[in-house]
């Protein structure tokens, strides 16, 4: 009698490890993807910003070849201070947020190619080497971009196919662990904005 009482604890208590072990584990990579899916999105804002960055400077050398182009500097100018004010919060990824995001980077890349279409009534310009070095790293920025928001895209789907396996499931439910949005590109997106000259 007290034999089987000692293995009945036994095994009660092997059963808790395991379980333990078990819940612990999927929390554990929950955990990892969140963070993936925060650094994958980091990296997305970052190649954002390396090309508000460039904007300044490819305005300023367009300038003073086109200075009679003020409402196309004012659109990009407009444009890019709306990106710039426009964020979201890698803790508490949203659809809704991501859309804004999307939105305001549409904006700022239509207003960009409606400047890179005045450089074409300016040949002098199109032969300058700053422009044409700043060209260069735009379009390198914009493949960086669409680089970064398939890793984004591919971990995003990666931990959203994880916290909605079973048992997963359970273990996202209770600890908060919410699906999170992909980087969805906006529909007049479909057709990349042109850059050569």
């Amino acid at each position: 009698m007290k034999n089987k009482r000692i293995i009945t604890w036994v095994l009660i208590i092997l059963v808790i490890f395991i379980f333990g072990g078990s819940c612990k584990n999927m929390y554990n990579k929950m955990v990892t993807l969140s963070e993936q899916v925060k650094r994958e999105w980091a990296n997305v804002e970052n190649q954002y910003q390396r090309r508000l960055d460039l904007i300044p400077n490819l305005v300023a050398t367009v300038k003073g070849y086109a200075e009679h182009e003020q409402e196309t500097f004012t659109r990009v100018i407009e444009a890019r201070a709306k990106a710039t004010s426009v964020n979201v919060n890698p803790d508490n990824i949203t659809a809704e947020s991501m859309q804004e995001f999307s939105a305001a980077q549409g904006e700022l890349s239509s207003a960009l190619s409606r400047l890179l279409v005045v450089v074409e009534n300016y040949p002098e310009l199109k032969a300058n080497q700053n422009f044409l070095e700043l060209q260069a790293q735009l379009e390198g920025t914009e493949n960086r971009i669409a680089v970064e928001r398939k890793k984004f895209n591919d971990t995003t789907k990666e931990y959203n196919e994880y916290t909605k396996k079973f048992p997963q499931v359970l273990m996202a439910g209770i600890f908060g662990f919410k699906e999170k949005p992909y980087f969805d590109a906006e529909p007049a997106a479909s057709q990349a904005p042109k850059v050569e000259f």
